[in-house]
């Protein structure tokens, strides 16, 4: 196909599909590297089904968030691209509220019954519900300081890269600490977390700010390291999840409303709809998954995207920003 019919015919889907049609003098081979600030009905449902399958996966959202924003040709550190990324992510938390249901009206209950009665702070749930509070926090403190810097500067391919690829070594190294406090009986379940533990994988979380570190990721790898088991501590990440990911969606939302409406309405209910659908099927499949397998099954694809990406960029094949 020559490079004029090419051009023509993309033009018409693109118009069909509501996506910025490509400019008549345009070369093709610079489409799509970048394009004025728009969001179709299909860029949001493919970044909705990216946003829903690897936000709770030990992969990185934002690092598959921002290579797809990148093929699809939009720019990455734009405030509203920025902005709709993290918005999306509230369909992510909508899934785990339906799914956790049960267990967050029973820590809410037990801390609430804690703060006015000795005898029910034995519960353990109360500390649990504490871990999960104090937990949360640093994330939000460093996420609001150094907002700046990840919308911007981290925004940027080869730190998706080398995060990728540098994280993996902790997650096989968490793997291998947890072997050997399981051989040695000392591994701990949900009703032995204590507020320590909250704290130290709250402190860990800060580093999934880092695009391509995953915080699930971070999360599941520092409640290994604290000898939590593999479940207890993938329960954990979700409910750590919960403030922190709600937190930034509704930040965004409310000091990006100017950016989020050039995107338009539309697009975005459907990519939270569609994050929150695929997010729902994707924890479901995780818990299974870690009751009986090694997170380090992970450390494979993401040394080897991260690798691809390193080659890529390289190469010259895609700009990092």
């Amino acid at each position: 196909m020559s490079c004029g019919r090419w051009q023509s015919s993309w033009g018409r889907l693109a118009s069909d599909l509501g996506a910025a049609p490509l400019p008549d003098d345009a070369p093709a081979s610079r489409y799509p590297e970048s394009r004025p600030l728009t969001l179709s009905y299909l860029d949001s449902l493919i970044l909705g089904i990216v946003e829903g399958l690897t936000e709770f996966l030990p992969v990185s959202s934002t690092g598959h968030l921002t290579i797809t924003e990148k093929l699809l040709g939009l720019t990455v550190d734009d405030p509203g691209v920025t902005a709709y990324t993290a918005v999306i992510q509230l369909g992510a938390i909508f899934a785990t509220l339906l799914y956790f249901g049960k267990d967050i009206v029973r820590l809410l209950v037990a801390w609430a019954a804690g703060l006015v009665s000795a005898p029910a702070r034995a519960n353990h749930d109360y500390q649990l519900a504490w871990a999960v509070i104090v937990g949360s926090i640093p994330v939000g403190i460093v996420g609001f300081a150094a907002k700046d810097l990840i919308s911007g500067g981290l925004r940027s391919l080869w730190v998706v890269a080398v995060a990728l690829i540098a994280w993996s070594v902790v997650m096989w190294l968490a793997e291998t600490r947890h072997a050997m406090l399981t051989s040695h009986g000392a591994e701990r379940g949900e009703g032995q977390v204590t507020l320590v533990d909250g704290v130290v994988i709250g402190l860990v979380q800060c580093l999934a700010l880092v695009p391509g570190v995953s915080r699930s990721g971070a999360t599941i790898s520092a409640g290994l390291f604290r000898g939590l088991d593999r479940l207890t501590a993938t329960r954990l990440s979700f409910f750590m999840a919960i403030p922190a990911l709600t937190a930034a969606g509704i930040f965004e939302m409310l000091s990006e409303t100017d950016h989020l409406k050039l995107l338009g309405i539309g697009p975005i209910v459907l990519g939270v709809v569609v994050s929150f659908v695929v997010a729902y099927a994707s924890i479901a499949w995780l818990l299974k998954f870690v009751s009986s397998n090694k997170i380090t099954a992970f450390v494979w694809y993401r040394v080897a995207l991260g690798v691809v990406l390193l080659v890529v960029l390289g190469a010259g094949w895609m700009t990092a920003t």
